[in-house]
């Protein structure tokens, strides 16, 4: 079974981008395509005197930043969950 598959993806009206991706990814590409046409498209028609690039490079940003935010917020859930699972492993091995 091929696990690659070819797409093209459309960014803000640009030219295409074709892709070669596993297919396991395909709708999380095609995901990433729509949310961001959908936030460029939005702020294209609120910030009608920015430039194309303008919006997109502010759309870069927004998704820059939840990414950012989301790696963070991990971190902090994984630290929280460390410390809990050692907690717990202290009250178990010392009822034994």
């Amino acid at each position: 079974m091929k696990d690659k598959l070819n797409i093209t993806i459309r960014i803000a009206g640009l030219a295409p981008i074709p892709l070669s991706i596993n297919m396991r990814d395909e709708e999380t590409i095609r995901s990433a395509e729509y949310n961001v046409n959908q936030l460029w498209s939005a702020w294209s028609q609120r910030f009608k005197d920015k430039s194309s690039s303008e919006i997109l490079a502010m759309v870069a940003f927004q998704f820059a930043k939840l990414y950012l935010t989301l790696s963070t917020q991990e971190k902090e859930t994984d630290e929280v969950l460390s410390e809990f699972e050692k907690e717990l492993d202290n009250i178990l091995l010392s009822v034994q």
